[in-house]
């Protein structure tokens, strides 16, 4: 026993603090929808240098310790609270009808709060005094669309279409966040996008991706030093890499893409993504089950030239809804201002 205090004082076998990590959701004026995870703080500094400092940094990111089955509670800024529990993986998924949400909203839409472990008998050290910032964003009033976008090669640099997915796993590994380059003029064109033709619209913008939920402060570093506009980030767990899906069940980013629509049936969506996955498939299938609310469809050209040539026979006879394959933003840029989107 006194040789594992003497080990306890000197920090071996001592056990990490707890902390909340909170992903940037979405509700509504009477819909409270907030995801995260609870998780041991492995003091990850994602703008270290050194590549082994980065390869230590992306191994902390995946071999994480959650805590399971745990009590939260979500107290808001006028003093409402709520209660959850986090599952066998250490998220936690909050979705309950409360009334007054807007008033507690800025001029953005988005509504802070706090996050707390609900524990009284809990034995852990617990970060930041057990208080932990959240965030949910509800549309402004005065959007006129929402826009869905991927993030892998439509905003930043992947090289998903590359053999084994080399060029990810390279980029991810061993690039900070913060020196992730952005694909030229991105941020640009979904600044416009968020400030819509009056310049003052705030429409939402939702990045979503197939990447999971260990990445979600990298992407949320890269988003904020390239000066995207904030908005929430839509990843997967883990666990869902590892499951076999059914042969008819849609991807995750589809069905993240479903909920977006279902939960505003008043607000039209631009869709942008690139023509490398799957994207060009999801969005033109949204586009038929939900018809009339799909404004426009872009898509980044990818250096691969059958998915490319797969992507112009798949849109060969849509009609219906205004289409670009995109070449550079500046072109975005100009279709969206001849629809009258910025």
């Amino acid at each position: 026993m006194l040789k594992e205090r003497n080990f306890n004082a000197m920090g071996i076998f001592k056990k990490d603090k707890l902390q909340i990590i909170n992903f940037q959701s979405y509700g509504s004026a009477t819909r409270l929808y907030v995801r995260g995870r609870a998780i041991e703080d492995e003091n990850i500094d994602l703008d270290q240098k050194g590549i082994f400092n980065l390869m230590k940094n992306s191994w902390k990111r995946f071999e994480t310790d959650e805590i399971k089955q745990a009590p939260l509670k979500i107290t808001f800024s006028n003093g409402e609270t709520v209660e959850g529990v986090t599952d066998n993986d250490g998220y936690y998924l909050i979705d309950e009808n409360i009334a007054g949400l807007q008033k507690l909203a800025n001029e953005e839409g988005w509504v802070n709060f706090e996050l707390s472990f609900n524990d009284a008998n809990l034995k852990r050290e617990i970060l930041l005094k057990n208080r932990f910032p959240g965030e949910m964003l509800i549309p402004s009033e005065h959007a006129k669309f929402g826009v869905i976008s991927d993030i892998d090669d439509t905003i930043l640099h992947t090289g998903v279409v590359s053999s084994l997915k080399w060029k990810v796993i390279l980029n991810t590994m061993f690039k900070r966040a913060t020196k992730r380059l952005q694909l030229e003029g991105a941020s640009d064109f979904y600044t416009k996008l968020h400030q819509g033709k009056t310049g003052e619209e705030a429409n939402p913008i939702f990045y979503v991706s197939h990447s999971p939920w260990n990445l979600y402060r990298y992407l949320e570093l890269f988003l904020k030093t390239n000066n995207f506009p904030k908005g929430p980030v839509l990843l997967r767990s883990m666990a869902s890499f590892k499951m076999r899906k059914k042969s008819d069940e849609k991807p995750q980013k589809q069905k993240e893409i479903s909920n977006l629509l279902k939960s505003y049936p008043d607000l039209p969506f631009i869709l942008i993504g690139d023509s490398g996955e799957k994207d060009g498939d999801i969005y033109q299938e949204i586009s038929t089950l939900f018809p009339g609310r799909i404004k426009a469809i872009y898509l980044r050209s990818v250096n691969h030239s059958k998915r490319m040539a797969r992507i112009e026979q798949l849109f060969s006879d849509f009609k219906d809804i205004p289409f670009l394959m995109v070449n550079k933003t500046e072109e975005a840029i100009a279709h969206a201002k001849e629809n009258g989107f910025i």
